[in-house]
This record gives C-alpha cells, sequence and structure tokens, in this order.
C-alpha cells in the first residue's frame, strides 16, 4: 500500500512539474493560429507536412495545420512575406531564393525565410508501368510523355534539365502526384519522374494497383549529375517498395523545415522542441522522418537560422555560430 501511494505521489509531483514548466514557456507574440506551406495531395511534403503541423498544434495549444501549395518556390515566397508561419523546402530552390533568383518573384532576396529544421532527403527517382518496357534511362524514347510534378516544384525545376543532361527528349507534363499516377494509369503519360521523399505516396499506390519499373541510374549517369547539379548521392532502400528487391541508385538534395525569422523566438523553439525530441513519432507520420534527427542539423549551408530553432539545436548537441542565427543570435 506503502509502494502504491508512493508511486502515486511521484506520478502527481512529475505531472505539476509538466504542468509548471508548460507555463514557463513565454508566449509573448505568438499567434493565434499558423500554417506549414505543403506541396500538392499525393506527395511526401503534404503528406510529412500536414502530420508535423497537426502535432505542433495538438502539442503547443495552437490552432495550426498543413496547407497546399506549389512546392517550394511558393513556400519561400509565402514564409518571406509571412502568409505561412512555416513551410518546407528543398536546399536548391532555397539557395536560389536567397541570391533573388525565386522565379514567382525575379529580383527579391527571400532573407526572411529561416531555417527551421532538418527533415529529409528528397530523392529523384523515376517510375514507369512495366507494360512499357522502359526499364532504364537509357529506354526511355524520344516524345516520351513525363510528368515532372507541379509547376515550379522542385522536381519540376530541377528534373527536366537533369533529364536533358542525360540525353532524354521527351514531352514535359505537369500536375500533382497523385493525378499525374492516375494519368499514368490511363495512359495518358509514360513516365513520372518524382523529386520527393520515400516512399512517395502516389508511387505506393501505383504499385498496388499497377506492375511497375523504378527505374535507377546508371553509376555513369548518377556521376554525371552528381557534377553537375547540386546533388548528393543515395540509395533508395529495397524494403522501401515491394516492387524494389534491392536498393535503386538515386541523387538527392536535402530538405528543410523553415520558419518566418521575424517569429518569437520561444514559439519556434517550442514547435521544433515538439518535432525534433521524438523522432518516434515523427517516423509514424512519415517513414522520411528517419532522417530527422538533431545531428543532421549542418545539412543547412545556406539559410539562416530562426534564433529559436537555433538556440534548441545549441543546447542539444549543435553549434550553429553567430553569424548563421538571424540578427545574430541571442
Amino acid at each position: 500500500m506503502k509502494r502504491t501511494l508512493l508511486t502515486a505521489s511521484t506520478a502527481m509531483a512529475m505531472l505539476f512539474v509538466g504542468v509548471a514548466h508548460a507555463e514557463e514557456i513565454d508566449r509573448t507574440g505568438w499567434p493565434d493560429s499558423f500554417t506549414v506551406g505543403t506541396a500538392s495531395q499525393g506527395g511526401t511534403f503534404f503528406a510529412y507536412g500536414s502530420g508535423w503541423a497537426n502535432l505542433v498544434a495538438d502539442e503547443l495549444g495552437v490552432s495550426g495545420g498543413g496547407e497546399v501549395s506549389g512546392g517550394p518556390w511558393q513556400n519561400l515566397a509565402n514564409v518571406h512575406t509571412g502568409n505561412n508561419a512555416f513551410a518546407m523546402t528543398t536546399m536548391g530552390p532555397a539557395a536560389a531564393a536567397m541570391q533573388g533568383e525565386n522565379p514567382l518573384a525575379p529580383g527579391l532576396v527571400m532573407d526572411k525565410a529561416c531555417a527551421m529544421f532538418p527533415m529529409y532527403q528528397t530523392p529523384f527517382s523515376i517510375t514507369a508501368l512495366a507494360s512499357s518496357g522502359i526499364e532504364s534511362i537509357s529506354d526511355i524514347p524520344p516524345g516520351t510523355r513525363i510528368g515532372f510534378g507541379p509547376a515550379g516544384s522542385t522536381s519540376d525545376t530541377y528534373f527536366p534539365v537533369i533529364m536533358e543532361d542525360l540525353g532524354v527528349e521527351f514531352e514535359k507534363r505537369n500536375g500533382g502526384w497523385s493525378d499525374l499516377g492516375g494519368q499514368m494509369q490511363d495512359g495518358l503519360i509514360d513516365v513520372i519522374a518524382f523529386a520527393a521523399g520515400v516512399p512517395v505516396p502516389a508511387v505506393s499506390q501505383l504499385e498496388v494497383q499497377n506492375d511497375i519499373n523504378i527505374i535507377q541510374f546508371t553509376e555513369e549517369e548518377q556521376a554525371k549529375v552528381l557534377a553537375d547539379f547540386p546533388v548528393a548521392p543515395f540509395d533508395i532502400p529495397a524494403e522501401t517498395y515491394s516492387t524494389l528487391t534491392e536498393p535503386a541508385r538515386a541523387v538527392s538534395m536535402w530538405n528543410f523545415a523553415i520558419a518566418n525569422c521575424d517569429l518569437p523566438e520561444s514559439f519556434v523553439k517550442a514547435a521544433v522542441d515538439t518535432v525534433m525530441s521524438d523522432n518516434d513519432r515523427m517516423v509514424s507520420i512519415h517513414r522520411a522522418a528517419a532522417s530527422t534527427l538533431p545531428e543532421n542539423w549542418d545539412k543547412n549551408q545556406v539559410l539562416m537560422w530562426h534564433p529559436g530553432a537555433a538556440a534548441w539545436f545549441n543546447e542539444n548537441g549543435g553549434s550553429i555560430p553567430p553569424e548563421m542565427i538571424y540578427g545574430g543570435g541571442s
């Protein structure tokens, strides 16, 4: 009985400590609600972004959720202007936006979009129906109709020029990932070139209903793309899709969550803590979050860090220098 009472008392004490800790968070200037800019439905950005938006909203008691968008270019613009508190981007578009090269607003340096936390790598992968007979990049015949994702997305920005670099002649198509998957099943397009975190929901759905080929880069093709574009080598794990029997060679680009630089430091720090403190919970939202780990903070060499995010990482094993923190840090 004494042991039971002691346990209950200890649990109650811990509860009060947790409540007190929650009450100690400075909520000065916190917004009443927030949105996370994602991308089109059927893509990894939408699934991942909507998931962590809901998680942060629940944990912090602030109304929030994911918002469909045109992808990284629009997300960078919306966070810079404050239309979205948070969003997601790949680092290629982020670097261009910092140089005033966002095609949505040429010449505007989008320096109000700050790094928040590392998400995952975006592999560039190619999918075709097995019935097409396309099993390699060199198999893709001239005039092939290739879907490159939403107009202005990372995939649409980089994959067409990558394919051109590899000598592929094609007819370009754009659309949301789910829509492109439907078009492939209906015979309206021949190939989909995905730049999205794996597993891509649209590919997972395709292979449930069809025999598909996930087309990897040859070693020579990968080496050429690595030399010509801001990407890194990547292997799509065999367990990602039932279609794969071994890892598929690809290239990738890192993704980061971003925050408007003027958001309160305590708000962003609390949001980062919610996402980064429990990786199992993030992986349950999307398997790509296996890379959403504190040690990957150093994959950002482009964006200034939000002071709240920098504070969290520097308290948890990071070493973000003051010159990379918006406003010089606190």
